[in-house]
């Protein structure tokens, strides 16, 4: 039977203000600042015991983990959309320095279940040490149940499967990772440094150790010129990956970035609220072969939050999308509540 219109929009969650706890937030606009840094007062004081070097993030699935900085910053580092690491180089923390604040994190909250490592691509530590700081990690929360990790493609493509098994074996059990878009020439213009082929062979290798891969995308990242591309390109490549969770997120424009200089300069157009909307649309349209596949758009950056099971819910959040855009922007998330 056919979906009303009214069960068509149920698939969208209600538009609230933002998950805060990320990072920067749009163009020349004081409010989404704010945000951030309310945000990063609030994962310091999530974790009020803890030392952080520079703005900490974390996906919005990690609202309740602990977060431990093994880390500093992003090893690549040269995304021209990505201003969260302009604060600091990339470095990887003193082995010492983390084991002292698992201890310190033990003593106050020993019942901790869930651990986020950061900064931007943690995967890149050695086996070695993050085998020493997942067990000490086991050792110190009796009750873990599991971590996540931010990571790029080349962090997992350099690891041989015996070691992301062994990782996996001592409860690393999610990997984030930033696709950004499927068509090689978007990644080519925004310095990503992989192609969408490696990045299906990542999480096709993040598979074969039982571990988990909740992949991002963004909304926008083409640009007018390529919006079409893009949006095809990465649901055929999602598709592909077959990864259990798919997340978009809308570009926003940085100062400072790369792409915020081709903005101010001309070169870079972003694509209208309504186009963006339409991109996202064909995005979900070409994501075909899926398994079973959470997807959501529930960051603070996007327009229209929805969620759903993409091999279950393709045609509602389609119509979905189709009922927010015959109603206009009065459908959308204000501009002042939109943050990185």
């Amino acid at each position: 039977m056919a979906k009303t219109k009214n069960q068509a929009a149920s698939v969208v969650g209600r538009v609230r203000p933002p998950d805060i706890a990320v990072r920067f937030g749009s163009v020349g606009r004081d409010v989404p600042l704010r945000l951030a840094q309310v945000a990063c007062y609030l994962i310091a004081a999530h974790n009020r015991f803890m030392r952080y070097h520079g703005m900490v993030i974390r996906p919005p699935s990690e609202a309740n983990s602990y977060i431990l900085q093994v880390s500093y910053g992003c090893s690549h580092n040269r995304c021209t959309f990505c201003g969260t690491y302009m604060d600091k180089p990339f470095q990887v923390r003193p082995i010492q320095e983390v084991l002292e604040d698992i201890a310190l994190a033990q003593s106050r909250s020993p019942d901790t279940r869930c651990v986020f490592l950061a900064d931007g691509n943690a995967l890149v530590l050695d086996t070695e040490s993050l085998t020493r700081i997942m067990e000490a990690l086991a050792s110190g929360f009796p009750r873990l149940r599991r971590v996540g990790i931010y990571a790029n493609a080349r962090d997992v493509l350099g690891k041989t499967d015996a070691e992301l098994a062994l990782l996996r074996q001592r409860k690393l059990t999610i990997v984030y990772l930033g696709l950004e878009s499927g068509s090689d020439e978007v990644l080519r213009r925004v310095h990503k440094g992989i192609t969408a082929a490696e990045m299906v062979e990542t999480v096709q290798k993040l598979k074969r150790s039982e571990m988990r891969a909740s992949v991002i995308a963004l909304l926008g990242l083409g640009g007018t010129e390529l919006s079409a591309e893009h949006a095809e390109e990465t649901g055929r490549v999602v598709g592909a990956m077959d990864p259990e969770y798919f997340s978009m997120l809308t570009v926003m424009l940085i100062p400072g970035t790369g792409l915020y200089q081709q903005w101010r300069q001309g070169a870079f157009k972003l694509p209208e609220p309504e186009d963006l909307l339409r991109e996202l649309r064909q995005v979900i349209s070409h994501c075909d072969g899926l398994s079973r596949c959470v997807f959501r758009t529930d960051h603070a950056s996007n327009y229209l939050p929805l969620a759903g099971t993409l091999s279950r819910d393709k045609a509602e959040l389609l119509a979905s999308i189709d009922v927010a855009l015959a109603q206009g922007r009065s459908a959308l998330r204000p501009e002042a509540w939109r943050a990185l």
